[in-house]
């Protein structure tokens, strides 16, 4: 019956022959280490960072886009065209003319140019739009001519493109305008310096320094995030040429290393500089904080790594790559938090131990206590527990609400910036040509002549298509495609019911009619495909990842209800994070142009955030775990678990904020979206949920919060987070 009620299970009596208060663990060990070879410590690492860093220099990187899903329309529609030697198996760019006088009269130069690019490299077809009049515009001002690539446009060097660009631009003059589209276009334009970055880098330097008053404590976690950064940008490098990785994953990890770096050297930091205060000397506190802080930054560390290997299960190419890019960085993070991080204490502790007691020694002499604010805060919370918790509960379902009406896709050149000149050949085609033109769909046939010229019939009176051009034969014979252009923007829904029309309304009776099979591609419908795969599998990667998740959090604490609150308060913080995104990137809320959220940012955000979310629910729940063990009084608990990790934990959601916000600052539309998902998740979990929606959530549990079933308390191995303060 014991093990039943309270904190029984989680409170039982050591096992014969083992000590009651154990002894340094590994963590401490580890520390203990590095301080007395700090040296030694720090030129390994130096020593690797330079290695990497060199290493990854010579060999270079093998970035690469791989949105390819095996299985759906769009998939199938380029491997057919690939094995019947279709041009259009591979990705086009356009170049747009215009010419307020007319086209017309550039014939000559413009062919001339034309020639000149299809002896180009990774060109396979250059077609004229004096070759075809469907390629003019009906006022005769603005026409295209279609550069067919050999690959998608993923696999084709951004040199090879750049070299189109610069040809084609080679004859333009203040009377003819010439832009280049296309995906490939976009690839290979510059994005511009790192400005975001820096800022971040600036700001959580600013940050550290205000909460330390000491340039030497605020450098040290610093220090520690970018050299763990600097390890993991250079082994992702060499690793892109082992995986598919992604070319948007360096900015992503630099965002995502620098704030998990920061916060766990920050975590294991504070609890330093506690240690200090309590009169403990520089080695000795730093061994004390890694057998706690260090223990919780381990398991932390653990739940974000499993979180982001989830989507590995997601099976949706270059993001699994993306998904070991990150998962790489963390691990990188934990190794210099637990091993440079203690060096670093070694060299400049005596610096930061004096500047501690100063400032302890000017608050005792003022009657400031530590964290006399946050225990007021928990007080506050626990005389009314249930209204606190409703009404933070209902603002952040407030704010999740848009996330119901969230559509995925991807960002095409209408949402770049207005100089690009992808953006403005996107301007000119949608002015000349219609929105749809955009976003054209490559629909194949698979049958004889006749049969795609009955498809190319019917397609083109299809509702929501406003053109559909000949039949075009491959090489073989084999296939017919036609170029369906919509009567909407490739972002709009119309775009999206079209593919679904022609695919489960359309398609099914010609099919029938003609015997041949048709399938829907192209990069628009690739997109919805993508977009279609990620929902579907959604639920599943949830799923494992919560469940693992939950199991870890099980262990630690020796509770159900502790990882069942974690995993409904970290989806209440995404959920809002995913709200807010809905809010001003699909609704254009502060001036921002309304589009799609980007198919792949959801599960990503879920993955990093829900694990980042358990740093501050280890770290917050360790204390009042430590403050329970010791002291079995739970309110108290929960009072002077918030008032030793309330200041720490907002100052770390605070520097994380300030980096993933600076990802505003980019002139990348999908940076953006991610810097103010994370930074909106991270500001309702640091401020929200761990300072309002936990303390009133523990003070309702009360010792049940310990609870854990009989059966499972004797089947769990006993896996210890906080060690005693004085072990």
């Amino acid at each position: 019956m014991s093990l039943t009620r309270g904190s029984a299970a989680s409170l039982a009596p050591p096992a014969p022959g083992r000590p009651d208060k154990p002894r340094g663990g590994r963590f401490g060990a580890m520390a203990g280490w590095a301080q007395r070879h700090r040296w030694a410590a720090l030129l390994l690492w130096v020593a690797a960072l330079a290695a990497v860093t060199l290493g990854s220099q010579a060999a270079g990187s093998a970035y690469k886009n791989d949105f390819s899903l095996p299985g759906t329309d769009s998939q199938a529609a380029t491997d057919l065209l690939k094995k019947h030697g279709s041009t259009q198996a591979g990705d086009s760019v356009e170049i747009v003319l215009k010419d307020g006088q007319g086209i017309d009269g550039r014939k000559a130069a413009v062919e001339e140019m034309l020639a000149e690019v299809e002896e180009l490299p990774s060109v396979a077809d250059v077609r004229s739009p004096y070759a075809d009049e469907s390629a003019v515009s009906e006022d005769g001002t603005i026409a295209y001519a279609t550069v067919t690539l050999d690959g998608k446009a993923e696999t084709v060097p951004k040199g090879d493109v750049t070299a189109i660009i610069d040809t084609a631009k080679g004859i333009e003059t203040d009377g003819l305008q010439i832009e280049l589209g296309g995906e490939a276009v976009r690839g290979a334009e510059d994005k511009g310096s790192p400005t975001a970055e820096l800022a971040g880098i600036v700001a959580a330097l600013v940050i550290l320094g205000l909460l330390f008053g000491s340039v030497v404590a605020a450098a040290v976690p610093l220090i520690t995030a970018l050299f763990a950064v600097g390890g993991a940008l250079g082994l992702i490098a060499l690793a892109s040429h082992v995986f598919t990785i992604a070319d948007f994953t360096p900015p992503i990890t630099m965002l995502v290393g620098l704030g998990v770096g920061v916060d766990y050297a920050l975590l294991i930091f504070y609890r330093y500089r506690h240690e200090l205060t309590d009169g403990a000397d520089p080695a000795e506190a730093a061994r004390k904080a890694l057998d706690a802080a260090g223990r919780t930054v381990f398991f932390a560390g653990c739940t974000v790594i499993i979180a982001l290997l989830g989507l590995v299960a997601l099976g949706l190419g270059s993001l699994q790559g993306v998904a070991l890019a990150l998962a790489l960085t963390v691990l990188t993070t934990m190794a210099a938090s637990l091993v440079l991080l203690p060096a670093l204490l070694a060299l400049f502790g005596r610096r930061i131990q004096r500047h501690v007691l100063k400032h302890a020694a000017k608050a005792a002499a003022k009657g400031k206590a530590e964290g006399r604010r946050w225990r007021a805060l928990a007080q506050a919370v626990q005389r009314r527990p249930l209204p606190a918790l409703l009404v933070a509960v209902l603002a952040l379902l407030a704010l999740s609400a848009p996330a119901l009406s969230m559509r995925l896709g991807f960002a095409d050149a209408g949402n770049d910036p207005g100089t690009s000149t992808s953006r403005q050949a996107y301007d000119l085609l949608a002015e000349g040509f219609g929105p749809g033109f955009n976003g054209p769909l490559v629909v194949v046939t698979q049958g004889d002549e006749a049969a795609g010229q009955a498809v190319q019939s019917e397609l083109a009176k299809a509702e929501g298509v406003a053109a559909a051009s000949p039949a075009m034969p491959s090489e073989d014979g084999a296939l017919s495609t036609v170029i369906v252009y919509p009567t909407t923007a490739p972002q709009d829904e119309g775009t999206t019911d079209l593919v679904h029309h022609l695919r489960d309304d359309v398609a099914p009776g010609l099919e029938r009619d003609t015997g041949a099979e048709i399938l829907v591609g192209g990069a628009t419908a690739a997109s919805q495909d993508f977009a279609d795969t990620v929902s579907q599998r959604l639920p599943i990667f949830v799923a494992v990842v919560v469940g693992l998740s939950s199991l870890l959090l099980m262990l630690v604490f020796r509770s159900v209800l502790i990882p069942l609150k974690a995993a409904l308060l970290n989806l209440l913080s995404i959920s809002a994070a995913l709200g807010a995104m809905t809010l001003v990137f699909q609704e254009g809320w502060f001036g921002v142009q309304p589009g799609p959220i980007e198919a792949f940012l959801p599960v990503l955000i879920f993955a990093i955030v829900f694990g980042l979310s358990m740093d501050y629910e280890v770290f917050l729940v360790s204390r009042i775990h430590e403050e329970w063990e010791r002291t079995k009084d739970h309110s108290l608990a929960v009072r002077e678990g918030l008032a030793a990790t309330g200041k720490v934990i907002t100052a770390a959601g605070a520097i994380m904020i300030v980096v993933f916000g600076a990802f505003m600052l980019s002139p990348d539309r999908m940076l953006q979206q991610f810097g103010l998902g994370l930074a909106v998740a991270i500001l309702m979990d640091a401020v929200i949920i761990r300072c309002l929606i936990v303390p009133a959530a523990m003070q309702l549990l009360g010792k049940w919060a310990w609870w854990l079933p009989a059966p499972l308390a004797r089947r769990l191995p006993n896996v210890a987070l906080e060690r005693p303060a004085d072990s």
